[in-house]
């Protein structure tokens, strides 16, 4: 049996594309661009699947999606759209759309999630979702292709608990993806709970992630609850998720397994209610092979992956990116203020190592030290220094030495402080860093063989040992290759 597709859109030539190649496809197609003819339509029963656009001379479909779901609640709704902003998806995704396609969109795809919409539909009768308002906030800002993939992953998370993982460099905006999945999610009552792995010292991550009993260790005058307890019921964020150490690791796998878990100094298991989003910039693959992530707790937390791309791969956003942080200056008492469009491409051409937060920190900078109403290019070339920072732009090959790397390092920490200094300790989280992927892989070039590798540092073997067990570093022992 044929199956109908009503199609709404006021572009006269999407609908002539869209209708021959469903037509193609074996469908029988009833073409519209208008809302009130596309009503009728369902109203009267009519149709086996829906593909609107939203923007409509007539109206939008947003504000008549409750209407279609509330009369036919398993008429499957495609969502069209040349908005392709985050809140798009995320209000197709509330008001009940079965899917959401960005403009342009790929034929291809199209077909696809017509069949597989009209297949789900033949399996099993979908209840009305419940219809809530948009907020009206942008967390996330970008049309790019690159971010348009993200929008609708996470809108086809936001009503589930699945674990989370998202990767990229430091300053692609995780935190404000993990808010994103809570503040939009179904926990979006619960509390948000973010924990940096990074800025926490080792000895002590145990004790703030599960929280600790009175007299657990020294200094523990009192009970302290964990973040797992203050997320309680909401979502707990473990940023820089591969800084944690090896014991903290088994504990928190633990958790994941069980579902439960017990205080530092504590001996009765509590119930844990929450949702989990982990974020790194590292590579946890090389870490898992290098003995310092747990393999089996990568995968308990790697179930949903989200790449951030870094913004020199989404250089179009970056129009977009300055005037939402030029409003969002101007919003905090800082003048209006324009960026000349020549500026804008020359921000296009930089490889911004420090990602969108970089961008931000360069427009905050621009608004309040600069008088000019419109700020010219020669500005923007000043502040980003672009000589300066040549041995950081992307792209550039060979080895880079141990001081530059740790240059950048540090120089990237500090920025992402601005306008604060980053928590005190960063000597020593800066040797740990350098310090840990050293032994790890000096251990898995002498095969595991601690003597060999204590005398390929100059290191004395008690002073390697002391050092295994710091970094929970795990030794795998293997025939060493010859040749």
């Amino acid at each position: 049996m044929s199956h109908t597709v009503l199609l709404a859109d006021d572009d006269a030539a999407i609908r002539m594309v869209l209708n021959q190649a469903l037509t193609r496809a074996g469908y029988e197609v009833r073409p519209t661009g208008n809302l009130s003819t596309m009503w009728n339509w369902v109203s009267r029963g009519e149709g086996d699947i829906l593909i609107t656009d939203v923007a409509m001379p007539d109206g939008n479909a947003f504000d008549i999606m409750p209407k279609i779901k509330k009369l036919r609640p398993d008429l499957p709704v495609v969502v069209m759209s040349a908005q392709n902003t985050f809140m798009t998806a995320i209000r197709a995704n509330e008001v009940g759309a079965y899917e959401y396609l960005p403009k342009p969109f790929d034929i291809a795809e199209v077909l696809s999630v017509v069949a597989r919409a009209l297949a789900d539909a033949r399996k099993a009768p979908s209840s009305a979702k419940k219809v809530d308002e948009p907020g009206e906030t942008m967390p996330l800002v970008g049309r790019s292709p690159a971010m348009q993939d993200i929008y609708r992953a996470l809108a086809r998370l936001m009503q589930t608990d699945l674990t989370v993982m998202i990767t990229g460099e430091s300053g692609t905006g995780k935190e404000l993806v993990a808010r994103a999945l809570h503040n939009f999610g179904k926990r979006r009552n619960g509390p948000f709970v973010a924990i940096n792995m990074a800025a926490i010292p080792r000895d002590l991550i145990e004790a703030e992630l599960f929280g600790h009993e009175k007299g657990a260790f020294t200094g523990a005058t009192a009970r302290s609850s964990g973040r797992f307890e203050q997320a309680e019921g909401g979502t707990l964020f473990l940023d820089e998720i591969g800084d944690m150490p090896m014991d903290a690791q088994t504990r928190l796998l633990r958790v994941l397994q069980e579902g439960e878990y017990t205080m530092v100094g504590g001996r009765t298991p509590i119930k844990s209610n929450v949702r989990i989003v982990a974020a790194t910039h590292r590579d946890l693959g090389q870490m898992i092979r290098q003995g310092l992530f747990r393999e089996d707790l990568y995968y308990r937390l790697n179930v949903v992956p989200i790449r951030l791309p870094p913004l020199r791969e989404r250089v179009d956003d970056i129009s977009d990116l300055v005037q939402h942080f030029l409003r969002t200056a101007q919003r905090e008492g800082e003048p209006v203020k324009t960026i000349a469009p020549d500026a804008i491409r020359l921000m296009q051409n930089y490889s911004w190592p420090g990602n969108v937060r970089e961008l931000e920190n360069l427009v905050r900078r621009l608004s309040a030290l600069y008088a000019d109403e419109n700020i010219s290019v020669e500005i923007v070339q000043s502040e980003l220094n672009l000589a300066d920072r040549q041995p950081m732009q992307a792209g550039t090959s060979g080895p880079i030495d141990v001081s530059t790397a740790v240059e950048s390092h540090v120089a990237q920490v500090l920025r992402e402080s601005e306008p604060n200094l980053p928590p005190a300790g960063l000597y020593q989280r800066v040797l740990d860093r350098v310090e840990a992927p050293l032994i790890a892989m000096a251990l898995n070039a002498c095969g595991g063989n601690q003597i060999r590798a204590a005398d390929l540092l100059g290191l004395n073997r008690n002073t390697l040992r002391k050092k295994i067990r710091a970094h929970a570093i795990e030794i795998v022992k293997q025939s060493r290759r010859q040749g």
